[in-house]
């Protein structure tokens, strides 16, 4: 009975911030509820009893990721007015794409059903004599090596693709030429100058 009621609280207050994600205005208020979403997940594993995806769910994506989600939203100047001025014409795409995954989640979720051996499985989820994370780690590390690897460099790529996307070179800016820092010499870099007893540089 405890168990179900906390099922149902995490689930619920994560339902509703993975809503208030999309809907708030304040870009920080979406991250704030994305933490709120990622913490509820973490609640929701550690029931299922994966604590180990729990805690990387928490240390990963609440201390890093979302961090640093709220650190460039704050730090950027973003004109989300001008963002915003485009909405409507992305407005039919955006609904159609919307409704093929309403159908393929409710094509899904009718064609769903629980096995006899589910429930067993689900309570029993860690094979006998080692722990949730070495269970997970024969799984990645063995079956699934080569997926595991490939999922590093789409976020490698990803990684890139972010860095060039947000690269931009403004007039008036000074920035640091490595070779010219490297290439300086003390007669270029230092200059003597001998002041009179009482004059000012």
């Amino acid at each position: 009975m405890l168990a179900g009621l906390f099922f149902y609280l995490f689930a619920a207050v994560l339902v509703a911030s993975a809503f208030m994600v999309i809907a708030a205005r304040n870009p920080v208020h979406s991250v704030l509820f994305l933490i709120l979403a990622f913490v509820n997940a973490s609640g929701l594993f550690v029931l299922m009893g994966a604590e180990f995806l729990a805690m990387i769910l928490v240390v990963v994506y609440v201390g890093a990721v979302a961090v640093l989600f709220l650190f460039v939203v704050m730090m950027l100047d973003v004109d989300f007015v001008e963002l915003r001025q485009g909405f409507l014409q992305y407005l039919p795409v955006g609904v159609l794409i919307g409704l093929v995954v309403l159908a393929e989640l409710f094509m899904v979720i009718g064609a769903w059903t629980i096995g006899g051996a589910a429930p067993k499985t689900i309570t029993a989820p860690i094979p006998g004599g080692i722990t949730n994370a070495e269970a997970l780690g024969q799984v990645l590390y063995t079956k699934y090596v080569y997926f595991f690897q490939l999922s590093g460099l789409v976020l490698l790529v990803a990684m890139i693709g972010a860095i060039v996307l947000t690269l931009s070179h403004k007039a008036g800016v000074k920035r640091q030429d490595p070779g010219a820092q490297a290439a300086r010499t003390p007669e270029t870099a230092i200059a003597v100058v001998k002041v009179k007893t009482g004059e000012g540089v």
